[in-house]
């Protein structure tokens, strides 16, 4: 039997983003567009709860992808030993996309799984007879008010939203966007929820057309 569904939108814009590909190495790159999970991370940000399953269902791309080369000093743990005993920070180059908007769209369902779901939100969950309505109400009232859960960023923590909240009527969707062809997008790398090990996921052979780009719908979360 089919989950109901219960859909939430939400636009976000940003001065800088990067949606990382994975196979771009120590000089990162971004997808023209936010992944899956960075989308399921968006909304999360605004409402979280393991007792539901955000699933990301497609991106409307409200500016044109542009890339521009960015340089900062990383102090993290992937630079080389004497770096981190030394206390240095190390360059790092990357090829990030400027002033982003997005419309983004995803369905809040029940988490099937609630074998892993902390007390406190088995409780939640016993207390309502649809976790997913409940979701999408308190999603809505947050997302009117400007609250969040989390600072909401675009990739990395330090690109932040100029904007997120309900649709504007000043954007619009870039439906004239030539297709941009996309032969492998990283979708995510937990899968089954709440506590769910690492599993990378990769969808393939995606296009953003007529400026959007629609997640395949698969069966797990």
């Amino acid at each position: 039997m089919a989950r109901k569904t219960y859909p939430v939108a939400m636009e976000v814009a940003g001065n800088t983003a990067i949606w990382t590909r994975p196979d771009s190495g120590d000089s990162p790159c971004s997808y023209p567009a936010p992944t899956f999970s960075a989308v399921r991370a968006l909304f999360e940000s605004v409402l979280w709860g393991p007792d539901v399953l955000v699933i990301p269902r497609k991106v409307e791309l409200c500016s044109v992808p542009v890339f521009h080369s960015y340089a900062t000093n990383y102090g993290g743990p992937l630079r080389i030993g004497k770096d981190i005993k030394e206390g240095n920070n190390r360059q790092m180059f990357a090829t990030v996309l400027l002033d982003v908007c997005y419309r983004l769209y995803a369905d809040a369902v029940p988490n099937p799984n609630k074998d892993n779901l902390p007390q406190s939100a088995r409780k939640w969950d016993s207390a309502t007879t649809s976790p997913g309505h409940a979701y999408q109400e308190i999603f809505n009232r947050r997302l009117a008010r400007g609250q969040s859960y989390a600072t909401l960023s675009l990739g990395w923590s330090e690109f932040t939203v100029s904007y997120f909240g309900p649709f504007r009527e000043s954007t619009r969707v870039c439906s004239d966007l030539p297709d941009i062809h996309i032969p492998s997008m990283l979708r995510s790398v937990f899968n089954d929820g709440y506590r769910s090990q690492y599993r990378a996921v990769y969808d393939t052979d995606l296009v953003i057309h007529g400026g959007v780009l629609e997640f395949p719908r698969r069966d797990c979360p």
